[in-house]
């Protein structure tokens, strides 16, 4: 393996840049290429991802506020100790920074592990939440609350991998860009194709750095 410039090992450091370097050969300049494309196609799955998280929370909030009648309804959702601790923390976070004005700031300040967690097995989730209420919000899919589940669970740790500025290179892109927009199309058609228009993850996806063609995309 070819030695890392100063720069790049002082301000990458070689342990966060070994990935990139086992995925070219441990060849710097085709590393730091590959550096750069993951930059790129993390940021532009930004767009997709954030249309996902805002119209998920969104849909469920308005689902649950209007079979609970109120729109505080985790007041008396019967939420697992999972999901109580997270209401906490958030009304906590909100506190702290005296912006806790109305039900929608708590909304906003939950987490997409939150949203998500609504979907699993739960305290019965499927009996008290998924079938007189949360069914609702995805009026395009006609399978099993599971199959929701199974898909958002793994985007809420690639969305987390980016968020945190984790490699994202060696995973399965198409697939997870595909899983968004099947998402996406279960609530909302309409932000699917808003969402499409601005995607430049595509484009990105076709133009991934040559030396690395030979990698998972």
């Amino acid at each position: 393996m070819t030695a890392l410039p100063g720069w790049l090992d002082r301000n990458i450091s070689e342990p966060r840049f070994r990935p990139y370097l086992d995925a070219t050969g441990g060849d710097p300049a085709p590393a730091l290429e590959l550096y750069q494309w993951n930059i790129a196609v993390a940021s532009a799955f930004y767009t997709p991802l954030h249309w996902l998280e805002v119209t998920l929370r969104n849909a469920l909030h308005h689902e649950l506020r209007s079979h609970f009648g109120r729109p505080d309804w985790w007041a008396t959702a019967p939420l697992a100790d999972n999901g109580r601790r997270a209401i906490t923390r958030a009304h906590t976070q909100l506190t702290k920074r005296k912006a806790a004005g109305c039900p929608d700031d708590l909304v906003t300040e939950l987490s997409l592990g939150f949203w998500v967690s609504l979907l699993s097995r739960g305290l019965a989730y499927d009996r008290t939440l998924w079938v007189p209420a949360l069914h609702r919000a995805f009026p395009h899919h006609s399978g099993r609350r599971h199959d929701l589940h199974a898909d958002l669970f793994p985007l809420l740790h690639f969305r987390n991998r980016i968020m945190h500025h984790e490699p994202i290179h060696q995973l399965d892109l198409r697939r997870y860009h595909s899983t968004i927009y099947r998402l996406l199309g279960y609530v909302s058609p309409q932000v699917s194709a808003l969402s499409a228009r601005l995607d430049r993850t595509p484009a990105l996806l076709d133009n991934r750095p040559d030396a690395t063609r030979g990698a998972t995309s």
